[in-house]
């Protein structure tokens, strides 16, 4: 049966990706799926004949059942499900949308700017407030394009209005290091904060939850391209127009700030508009560079293992490993959003588990160095904020890696990994809040 239970978690998966489908109507679609191929299991048929014939029955979800048989153009099932002319392709739409989102995103960060004479000044509740400039845009546009009711609306601007509140009514000292963690953890928490209208409100779906990370890895991918692009322009405008005395940074103190948000949402809409252009390069991206991951972080543990240096880590390389930790959680994770679940396991789930098993290994001694600081020098908003984030991180490399070992060794179905990373990601979420509205008057704003 476990072979049918990843068929089932990859169909629910693909159901769950329709905007139109919330995540009752998804446990509903299931469940029917499930009692048909149950009747179908009484009638003599094997397993994976009775889910093949009850996918094919599944009537409300025609449309659905031949755009996934034909992505998973493979599988001898999809004579079964396929039948006449492909439909044509969906059009991708929202662009126009997009448009008055990223335009009203840039408006608002030059406003901001010139309230605060930015780059002249650089008044601390700038740095505190950019993300709540940009992503509560990202955030509206996902609730348009989703076409949530009322209290979805309410319930997606509720959590930026509390961040709103919290960190701009707090004391913060001028250039305190808690005003800097919130600095840095606030688009995390606000980034967590679009998911949900990304969903459709449909927080509680792991598949949604899967497609979050998948949208955000492919948003990274599209805003990177993005930026190149736009600082290529920028550079050779300055260029062209520096014979007749035009002051390029002027010109990059308004073009940046603008740019650099406004992509934000455009970056969304490529991804929600071209998304199988991304898709089909994401197996690429990570098959080349897991195992580039895994060999650095194979080494950079043996090495630091064997020579004992660990203990001797300072502030900057605790640091640096801190974010590669982060890098390397963000690939693990888009590289399973890219992965056909019923796919078997193959040479890169072992590469996969190699770069997790490494970063484990890695994660402990950076623990370990970093109890030994706070030993020596006492607690620090920074220290405990770094502490935190690498016993979050242990737990769920952890559980990675067990998990990951169970999967290769035929005890597991894959979705049972998905499920795990699905499940934890609201615990790094409620970190980042933490950072942000618990440690600040924690350490009486210092």
């Amino acid at each position: 049966m476990d072979g049918v239970e990843s068929q089932i978690a990859e169909w629910r998966a693909y159901v769950a990706k329709a905007p139109a489908v919330n995540g009752r109507d998804v446990d509903e679609l299931e469940a029917h799926l499930r009692d048909q191929i149950a009747e179908l299991d009484a009638a003599g048929l094997i397993a994976d004949e009775a889910f093949l014939v009850a996918v094919k029955r599944m009537g409300d979800l025609d449309t659905l059942s031949r755009e996934f048989a034909r992505e998973h153009s493979g599988r001898l099932w999809k004579q079964l499900v396929l039948r006449g002319e492909d439909e044509p392709a969906r059009p991708s739409g929202g662009w126009s949308e997009a448009l008055v989102f990223a335009l009203a995103a840039a408006f608002a960060i030059q406003v901001a700017r010139l309230a605060a004479q930015f780059p002249q000044e650089q008044p601390g509740w700038l740095l505190r407030n950019i993300g709540l400039f940009v992503l509560p845009f990202l955030a509206g546009y996902f609730a348009r394009r989703r076409q949530l009711d009322t209290r979805g609306w309410v319930l997606t601007a509720a959590p930026f209005v509390l961040v709103a509140l919290v960190v701009n009514l707090y004391p913060y000292r001028a250039g305190s290091a808690t005003e800097l963690l919130v600095a840095l953890h606030l688009p995390v928490v606000l980034w967590f904060a679009v998911a949900y209208p990304y969903m459709g409100g449909t927080i509680r779906s792991h598949e949604r939850r899967m497609d979050f990370v998948r949208f955000t890895g492919e948003w990274i991918i599209y805003y990177v391209l993005i930026a190149l692009g736009g600082g290529v322009l920028l550079l050779l405008t300055g260029l062209i127009l520096q014979p007749i005395g035009i002051d390029l940074d002027r010109v990059a103190e308004w073009v940046l700030p603008s740019g650099a948000t406004g992509a934000v949402i455009v970056a969304a809409w490529l991804v929600e508009s071209k998304q199988h252009v991304v898709e089909n390069m994401a197996p690429v991206l990570t098959m080349l560079f897991t195992p580039l991951f895994a060999v650095m972080l194979t080494v950079a543990a043996a090495t630091y293992a064997v020579s004992g240096v660990a203990g001797a880590f300072d502030r900057e390389l605790l640091s640096v490993f801190d974010a590669l930790l982060v890098v390397v959680l963000g690939l693990v994770l888009y590289a399973m959003s890219a992965r056909e679940p019923s796919r078997p396991a193959g040479l890169m789930d072992r590469v996969q588990l190699l770069a997790v098993a490494s970063a484990l290994v890695l994660d402990v001694m950076v623990l370990g160095a970093m109890l030994a600081r706070i030993g020596d020098l006492g607690l620090t908003p920074n220290r405990v904020a770094a502490l935190g984030l690498n016993l979050v991180l242990l737990v769920n490399l952890a559980g990675a890696a067990w998990l990951s070992s169970r999967f290769l060794t035929g005890r597991i179905a894959f979705h049972r990994l998905e499920r795990w990373q699905t499940s934890y990601l609201p615990i790094f979420a409620l970190w980042a809040a933490t950072v942000v509205a618990v440690l600040p008057p924690l350490f009486a704003f210092t």
